[in-house]
């Protein structure tokens, strides 16, 4: 016969009882519900640079003067969030080692997005996104709804190193009235912490999440800034789930 659990060890089981893992991907182009690549983007399935683990993604675009379109490359998991939601999200992430960091240019690396075709107020629209402008690191929330949006971008949370893998990690509670929260990691470190916010727009369908290459300046700028037009992302180790253990790269 048992005694009595410690109250601390009480605790712990009832986190891992309560813990659930939405996905996980070990870099691996299989896996997901769809792949998004936009004219000369490439997805690929590499073995020479990975995280952890045998394999990685690998995302590329080139940038072309003649094309007016949008540069994506990226792997795509549906319904991974509804506003009431809480959820962890995680990735590693490393960027070509001769990466140049234009300064006044952005490139998005993961995003989570919603078809709203059906409102005519917009298209296919992102809610939060993490992305970099020069050497910094950005994210924001998405406020309002569909047409009337607000975006509230937190800017200049880190500087990110190219040829090295930096690990991301988030922590939403999606919510539209003004209760949510929105947390954000890289390499361990708390960079953001917000709540009493509104995390997410006043509408209920479901949100994919995805990660990869959205060369996002080339096409909303009108033009490339700098001399390099063809920029690689090396993704690995993709998660989410219910409790900050489930999303860690380095921990599930």
């Amino acid at each position: 016969m048992f005694g009595k659990l410690p109250s601390a060890a009480l605790l712990a089981l009832s986190l891992t009882a309560q813990a659930t893992q939405i996905f996980s991907n070990t870099g691996t182009t299989s896996g997901w519900d769809s792949t998004n690549k936009e004219h000369s983007g490439t997805v690929q399935q590499v073995t020479n640079v990975v995280y952890q683990g045998p394999t990685a993604l690998k995302m590329t675009q080139i940038y072309d003067s003649s094309y007016t379109g949008r540069y994506h490359s990226e792997v795509v998991k549906n319904n991974v969030y509804k506003r009431g939601d809480t959820g962890f999200y995680g990735f590693a992430f490393r960027l070509q080692e001769n990466w140049q960091f234009s300064p006044a240019q952005s490139y998005n690396i993961a995003q989570f997005i919603a078809d709203f075709s059906d409102t005519g107020c917009d298209d296919y629209m992102p809610s939060s996104m993490v992305w970099l402008v020069g050497d910094q690191l950005y994210t924001r929330v998405k406020q309002g709804s569909i047409c009337s949006q607000k975006t509230v971008t937190f800017p200049s949370l880190a500087t990110i190193s190219a040829g090295v893998w930096h690990k991301v990690e988030i922590q939403a509670t999606w919510k539209s009235d003004g209760t949510g929260q929105y947390k954000l990691w890289l390499d361990g470190n708390k960079l953001l912490d917000k709540r009493e916010i509104a995390t997410t727009i006043d509408d209920d369908r479901a949100f994919q999440f995805r990660v990869g290459l959205y060369a996002n300046g080339w096409h909303d700028d009108k033009g490339m800034k700098g001399t390099q037009g063809t920029r690689s992302v090396w993704y690995d180790e993709i998660a989410a789930g219910t409790v900050f253990a489930d999303a860690d790269p380095d921990q599930w």
